[in-house]
């Protein structure tokens, strides 16, 4: 894939810009998989996207090569993603609606054939617990997890999209990983 990447970098900067398409296709669900898990929010995350490839658009021609065009693009992602949830705490919030309202979040599909009403229920329930959990982590530290647990992400490529030394970035996950088990520990049910 990095020499499809290098190829379409290539003749993006010799001018050719729909070479560009390709990566946007490449990338742009994972860019919103991250976008959303940091910023908790599907129009915000899509606001997230676009502005990384904007800002990737224009920025091409800085892009050196070091790291591999994902890395490079996730980082852009991460800092957008920051941007905006630092711009929201500026911003009066608006009271959370119906909690039902968002049922369509990617992450709240269930890839099960009818599942009992129980389940259906617990399953909202631990969502629930998931994204407010998520949510009383700082940016840094829901960024760091998302990248790591969710997208796989190495600790270098962490540090890298959060322009941190590795060590912090192991320790920004570690963080993140003992809030949440704290966090989601009254929400778990033993199992039987």
């Amino acid at each position: 894939m990095e020499s499809l990447d290098a190829a379409a970098v290539a003749l993006v900067r010799a001018g050719d810009r729909d070479a560009f398409r390709p990566i946007v296709e490449r990338y742009s669900e994972m860019l919103f998989r991250l976008a959303y898990r940091i910023t908790g929010n599907e129009a915000d995350a899509e606001e997230v996207v676009q502005e990384t490839f904007m800002r990737a658009y224009r920025k091409l021609n800085s892009f050196d090569g070091r790291s591999s065009l994902s890395t490079w693009l996730f980082r852009i992602a991460t800092n957008c993603s920051l941007d905006l949830l630092d711009r929201r705490k500026t911003q009066p919030q608006l009271l959370a609606g119906d909690p039902d309202q968002n049922e369509d979040a990617p992450e709240e599909r269930v890839a099960s054939e009818q599942p009992n009403p129980e389940r259906m229920a617990y399953s909202t329930e631990m969502q629930a617990s998931i994204q407010a959990a998520l949510q009383s982590l700082t940016a840094v530290e829901r960024t760091a997890f998302v990248l790591r647990h969710v997208e796989g992400r190495s600790v270098d490529e962490i540090a890298s999209a959060l322009n941190v030394r590795a060590g912090a970035a192991r320790h920004s996950v570690f963080r993140a990983v003992e809030k949440m088990r704290k966090f989601l520990a009254p929400a778990v049910r033993p199992a039987i």
